[in-house]
């Protein structure tokens, strides 16, 4: 029964130790768009992912992202026309900031 219980103890404690560095190897990329008014979604692509989130009030934040370098889209909402932004790096337990990125009609 002893032994049982250090056993779970050992999994639980490797289990939070392995959550607990979840954060050290993604990175996160954010941004505005305006008008804010006229964007729908951002979408972050790489060689091996693609994730979306929502524009909200003209900001979006894309966390979790693997280190490496990501074209962001920013998809518009009609009269206005798609902007895209390549080369963005994203880096261990960062942020990176792409700034304003304005929409054209």
């Amino acid at each position: 029964m002893k032994i049982a219980k250090l056993g779970l103890v050992a999994l639980i404690v490797a289990a939070v130790g392995l959550f607990s560095f979840h954060g050290l190897f993604s990175g996160t990329v954010k941004g505005k768009v305006s008008p804010p008014e006229g964007a729908k979604t951002a979408w972050v692509i790489s060689a091996t992912d693609t994730l979306k989130v929502p524009i909200q009030q003209g900001t979006f934040e894309v966390p979790d992202l693997k280190p490496g370098v990501y074209k962001v889209i920013i998809e518009a909402k009609p009269p206005f026309k798609n902007v895209a932004k390549d080369a963005v790096t994203v880096t261990d337990g960062q942020t990176s900031d792409v700034g304003e990125i304005k929409l054209s009609q």
